[in-house]
């Protein structure tokens, strides 16, 4: 049984007329004639009385006649439904982003998506880039903004650079200003930091392992005056006075606590987005990738677009 089968017995049941059902349908009569009585020879019964001039539904065909009608409904509805989403006009992103890319580059992002696309629900998922990672692999997200490279064995993931982000350091507005040998104003080293509390991410947390990182490549170990918290906490952390943090340059921004930038080369993190490798992600993830690469590119979130290959 084929849905033109039915499309054509429909047509013939609602004008009770094989030439005008072939009008209808813009097909040729014979063609139509010859569908209908195919569908006949399929379900074993005679559809129509054929009565010169007069064409009247057999029990058989009332009985099928609101089932076709109801299929072929039910068909127009499954392809407007397939066409909203291929058209974006509906359907679901599931966009994985770290706590800091949340509170900076994300919000701003999703907001110029849904002035796009306003049917597609978005859905994020806040985590560190390690977690993230997994939960991507595991098929529970389209898309993830994670910190590259990857520490570990990383799954097969397909990922691109989107920009290289400034790091600095952020201290409360009522402490005396971070200062290094050069002063003031010219900027600080890492080693500026030795015996200077250090409001402290939780264990996991990707810009906890970069600073202690930073601070063992440049001889010492860092000193937690608090530690535990995701952005929000530690940035309430610095601001009640309990030590100084290294955030992005764009969650600084936002932060209303005094900034001191590190002097050059500086201090910075790559921000790439990721997706699985073996599998394309839905058509509305690609688009709000490709928003992402764009807005990036154009300057937006406050960071160097990363240039491809870099």
């Amino acid at each position: 049984m084929h849905l033109q089968q039915l499309r054509y017995f429909a047509a013939v049941a609602e004008t009770r007329h094989f030439t005008r059902a072939a009008e209808r349908e813009h097909v040729a009569q014979p063609s139509l004639s010859q569908s209908v009585r195919a569908l006949e020879r399929e379900l074993g019964a005679e559809l129509f009385h054929r009565a010169r001039g007069h064409i009247t539904l057999t029990d058989a065909g009332e009985a099928l006649l609101p089932l076709a009608r109801r299929i072929l409904a039910d068909t127009e509805t499954a392809r407007r439904e397939v066409q909203e989403v291929v058209h974006l006009r509906r359907g679901r992103v599931r966009l994985g982003a770290t706590p800091s890319l949340c509170a900076s580059l994300v919000p701003d992002a999703l907001r110029a998506f849904h002035g796009r696309y306003p049917g597609i629900e978005l859905h994020v998922h806040e985590d560190g880039s390690q977690d993230l990672v997994r939960t991507l692999a595991a098929g529970e997200l389209d898309l993830a903004l994670v910190i590259t490279p990857l520490a570990g064995q990383a799954p097969a993931l397909t990922t691109t650079e989107l920009l290289r982000e400034e790091l600095v350091v952020v201290s409360s507005p009522d402490a005396p200003p971070v200062t290094g040998a050069g002063g003031a104003g010219r900027g600080i080293r890492i080693a500026d930091l030795r015996g200077r509390p250090l409001a402290m991410f939780r264990h996991g947390y990707d810009l906890r392992e970069l600073t202690v990182a930073a601070c063992r490549e440049a001889g010492f170990e860092p000193e937690f005056g608090v530690e535990g918290g995701e952005m929000d906490a530690v940035l309430g952390f610095v601001r009640a006075g309990l030590g100084v943090a290294v955030v992005p340059s764009m969650v600084a921004e936002r932060s209303g606590l005094r900034t001191t930038a590190f002097a050059a080369p500086g201090l910075h993190r790559t921000i790439s987005v990721a997706h699985r490798g073996d599998v394309s992600p839905p058509r509305a993830a690609r688009e709000l990738r490709r928003l992402l690469i764009s807005a990036v590119g154009a300057g937006a979130g406050g960071g160097a677009a990363v240039p491809p290959g870099g």
